[in-house]
Formats: C-alpha cells, sequence, structure tokens
C-alpha cells in the first residue's frame, strides 16, 4: 500500500506543489521511522504520511480544506480503504481547523475519526517535518506554522486551538518510540 500511495502522491504533488512534496517524502521518512511502535500497522501508517496533503494539489480542491479534499478524492476516485481516508481526512486535529471553517459537521459525518494510535502517530509525523521535508522538533514546526501565516490567520488560530493536542501527540509517539528502541 505505500509503495501505491507514493506514486499516488508523487503524481498529485511533484510538479504542481514542489515544496509539499518535500514536506510529504519527509512525512512519510518519518512514518517509516515509526515501524518499530506501529507493527502491522507500518504500512498503513506510511499511506497514510504519503497521502496526507494530497488535497493541496490544485486539481483537487473543492472546499479549499485539503484534509477533506484529499480524502473525498481518495475515496471517491480512487477507491481507496476506509482507515486510510480517515486518516488523511483527520490528519494533524484537523476537526479543530475544520471548525474554523464551518466544514466540522461534513468532515464528522462523511469521515469518522481514525484509531487513535495511528493518528497520533501520523500527528507526529506531520508535526515534526518541516516545508521543505526537514526534521524539526514539534515546537519549531508550530511556531514554523505560525510565522507562515502570520497573526490572526484561520491557520494560525486552529494551531493555537490545536497546540495542546499536538504536542501532547507527539510527545507520546516520542516516548513510545523511545522505550522501543532501547
Amino acid at each position: 500500500m505505500a509503495a501505491w500511495a507514493r506514486e499516488t502522491a508523487r503524481s498529485i504533488l511533484a510538479t504542481p506543489l514542489p515544496r509539499r512534496w518535500a514536506h510529504t517524502q519527509g512525512v512519510a521518512a518519518q512514518a517509516r521511522s515509526l515501524a518499530p511502535i506501529v507493527g502491522d500497522d507500518a504500512d498503513l501508517l506510511e499511506a497514510a504520511a504519503w497521502l496526507h496533503d494530497i488535497g493541496y494539489a490544485p486539481a483537487l480542491v473543492a472546499t479549499g480544506f485539503h484534509p477533506l479534499d484529499g480524502a473525498r478524492y481518495l475515496r471517491g476516485v480512487l477507491g481507496a480503504q476506509d482507515v486510510l481516508c480517515r486518516l488523511v481526512a483527520h490528519h494533524s486535529c484537523a476537526i479543530i481547523e475544520a471548525a474554523e471553517r464551518g466544514l466540522a459537521g461534513e468532515l464528522a459525518e462523511e469521515f469518522p475519526p481514525g484509531p487513535p494510535a495511528l493518528t497520533e502517530a501520523l500527528i507526529y509525523c506531520d508535526m515534526t517535518t518541516g516545508p521543505d521535508g526537514t526534521h524539526l522538533t514539534v515546537e519549531q514546526r508550530l511556531a514554523e506554522i505560525k510565522t507562515r501565516y502570520g497573526p490572526g490567520h484561520l491557520v494560525t488560530r486552529f494551531i493555537e486551538a490545536a497546540s495542546p493536542r499536538l504536542l501532547e501527540a507527539v510527545h507520546k509517539v516520542a516516548g513510545q518510540l523511545q522505550m522501543a528502541m532501547a
């Protein structure tokens, strides 16, 4: 599944959005690093990492909310597994941003949240990878997003509201990884 997801994401993101593609490659690398703690779900997590931002692609934009647009494309056009669509739809506390956009009802109705452990692992992968694919601490990533969007922007408001949950998930997964590697 991960190989299919990589090629799908590459075909959708690499040319129109090379920086987003670089971020996606870094997120997928982080997902591979979590294999010791996700076990049999490693391939699914990596697939979700490859596909989490495809909704940014200009050809896929429908609502302007990339988690929903990406998940709808995966489900409707590609016939992807339900759990994969749900992970993409809810990545990195997307329900909080959906509320800011007036789309929380649509998101929740169409896509129930994914498995909590994989949802937290995907948060870890996304929130420890910068826009160019480099590894960052979660604190650096949150600061980078706020700086990029600026004060008062919808995404900045979302990040500020989601920060406690994002920090909690990243630190939890980092602790699990550290214990697994000990």
